[in-house]
């Protein structure tokens, strides 16, 4: 499996006029943004049930092949992190009421997916692994 995610708590601070980090509201397509020089996108999530942030990470790492971090913001549920992961986020802020020591058990879970995803693009067959 991928590296497993960076979780923190929700008391982290956000980054507030870092050149290097840019923050985006789940509504902004990132195809239209200037990426240069940017180290860090924050997608946020307004309500755990708006998945809006799960596309902007998809194509930020498959279509325009970022590289740098992309950290969850917002409503963020322990119940996400598998998905965050496997569509391209490397950290998350948790909600305030989330366990942190949950949360890396839910990331533990699931040593290794059969399909494709944003991290790792070719499903198990096309990779030549057997199980």
């Amino acid at each position: 499996m991928t590296q497993t995610m960076k979780l923190l708590p929700a008391t982290t601070p956000a980054s507030q006029n870092d050149p290097q980090v840019l923050a985006l509201a789940n509504d902004v397509d990132p195809r239209s943004l200037a990426l240069q020089g940017v180290q860090r996108i924050e997608l946020h999530f307004p309500k755990f049930t708006d998945g809006r942030a799960f596309s902007q990470a998809f194509l930020l790492r498959r279509r325009l092949r970022f590289a740098g971090e992309i950290r969850a913001t917002g409503d963020v549920l322990i119940d996400q992190l598998v998905q965050m992961q496997r569509s391209g986020f490397d950290s998350a802020v948790l909600r305030a009421d989330q366990n942190i020591d949950f949360a890396r058990a839910q990331l533990e879970r699931y040593s290794a997916f059969y399909q494709g995803d944003a991290v790792v693009p070719a499903p198990v067959f096309a990779r030549g692994v057997h199980a």
